[in-house]
């Protein structure tokens, strides 16, 4: 027999959400822990509670895994852009108004 299936909604009862704040992040605590060991995976994990408490977990250095994780935000924007640059100057629409541009600015 499986688990029954909850709404996922904020719970009202202070003392009910404490206690399933506390679970929960032990439990994400754990897989984070399991998942690095089983995947060699590099994991930053950071939670705030609802009171401000912070609780964290890295498999390195916290610092490591932020200067990586930012890193690859930047290459990963790099790319989109430079995709998106690429879709823009393919387009012979684009090519062609930047004829007509440049057309108009050497008549001027």
């Amino acid at each position: 027999m499986g688990r029954g299936k909850i709404e996922i909604r904020r719970i009202e009862n202070i003392t009910n959400r404490q206690v399933t704040f506390s679970k929960r992040r032990n439990g994400l605590l754990k897989k984070a822990r399991e998942l690095a060991v089983l995947c060699d995976a590099e994991i930053g994990l950071i939670i705030f509670s609802s009171t401000g408490r912070l609780y964290d977990f890295t498999s390195s250095s916290m610092k490591s895994v932020l200067n990586r994780y930012n890193n690859a935000k930047q290459d990963h924007q790099q790319v989109m852009h430079a995709k998106s640059e690429h879709k823009v100057y393919n387009n012979p629409m684009v090519v062609y108004l930047h004829v007509i541009m440049y057309s108009v600015i050497c008549y001027i």
